[in-house]
């Protein structure tokens, strides 16, 4: 049967999350080169262009983000990850130019931004699961970064939890190439459906 992408993602029942689009993630800040480089045009363009679109099609867009304290209170050590980020001079502190969200990205007042000091996950200990089911939703579609990382983890909760997961693979960002192609043929297109920029502008406009 062929997949109804424009049911699928019918703005009724759909949110647009944006994962970790921040200043020192993708951005002119950044604390991790290889990521920014990956997201950089095309990735970051397609982001923006959907966000935009999910506001016209009346689709709720939330952006979730990763801060850290000064001090470091409430954040995890236990991966290296998390290390090498405590080690950098870009901190994420909250309300910092570092944690913003990219400038290319426009954050509306009608936007949702969920913030976490832990983890990996935008689900694992945040509101966004509430406030999603508050609001009706049940398919969510993922853009932002990491494919190595972050994106995988919001996949598998999103599912975990009984949501539809979308991914417009060209508004997801990772590195290297090779094994962002590897994750979305073996993983990520096993629990989600993968899809355009375009694809999804489209579909709304059906609507």
């Amino acid at each position: 049967m062929a997949l109804d992408l424009a049911n699928l993602v019918d703005p009724q029942h759909t949110a647009l999350v944006t994962q970790e689009c921040q200043r020192a993630v993708i951005g002119d800040l950044s604390a991790l080169p290889d990521l920014a480089e990956a997201a950089s045009g095309e990735v970051i363009s397609n982001i923006a262009e959907l966000v935009e679109g999910a506001r016209s099609a009346g689709v709720p867009v939330i952006h979730c983000t990763a801060e850290r304290r000064a001090d470091g209170q409430g954040a995890n050590s236990n991966a290296r990850l998390f290390q090498y980020m405590a080690r950098s001079p870009v901190t994420l502190t909250p309300g910092s130019a570092a944690a913003e969200i990219v400038p290319e990205i426009r954050v509306a007042d009608s936007d949702l931004v969920v913030s976490r000091l832990h983890g990996l996950s935008p689900f694992h200990g945040t509101e966004l699961d509430f406030i999603l089911r508050n609001m009706g939703v049940n398919t969510l579609i993922g853009v932002g970064v990491s494919v190595n990382v972050a994106i995988q983890n919001l996949a598998f909760d999103a599912v975990n939890s009984s949501y539809q997961m979308v991914i417009p693979t060209d508004a997801v960002a990772g590195f290297p190439k090779e094994y962002v192609e590897a994750v979305f043929a073996h993983t990520l297109g096993a629990i989600s459906t993968l899809t355009t920029t375009a694809a999804l502008l489209a579909a709304w406009r059906e609507k």
